[in-house]
């Protein structure tokens, strides 16, 4: 299976960037993953800096799950289904500090939520890794999940 996922600016925080380095070393005898920072832009206009972010999401012409905290909630069990049920290819996309556009919503072929708490990006960058391990370690049916 492959996985990209596609985030908006850079992780700056360097615990979360350990922590998703170790998920994507963990990951590599699953999956295929791929990350694409996408550059963050800058101002003071929030919704021209999302609405910019946004065309550059699109521009890449592929069909895409948005992490959005309005999205639907799975357990990690569902996740593992839901991946199963995605072979061969998933795309994720999270969006910057001030998330995303309308169009990226629009767009979405599916738009899951992480948790019904809010999160930074950072951190949702962080939790999605860890929930890919896990949904992996479910479908093949190791004890990292009890």
């Amino acid at each position: 299976m492959r996985i990209e996922i596609i985030w908006v600016g850079k992780t700056k925080e360097q615990f979360i960037r350990d922590g998703i380095n170790k998920y994507l070393k963990l990951l590599k005898p699953f999956t295929d993953i791929m990350l694409k920072e996408l550059k963050e832009e800058k101002g003071k206009d929030i919704r021209r800096m999302t609405e910019k972010d946004g065309e550059k999401v699109v521009s890449l012409n592929i069909p895409y799950i948005l992490l959005d905290e309005k999205g639907k909630h799975l357990s990690s069990i569902e996740f593992a289904q839901f991946l199963h049920n995605n072979r061969p290819a998933v795309n994720f996309v999270i969006g910057g500090a001030y998330g995303v556009s309308e169009k990226v919503k629009r767009m979405a072929t599916t738009r899951l939520a992480l948790s019904k708490m809010t999160l930074t990006h950072e951190l949702s960058r962080l939790l999605l890794v860890e929930q890919l391990y896990r949904a992996f370690t479910i479908i093949r049916g190791r004890g990292y999940h009890h």
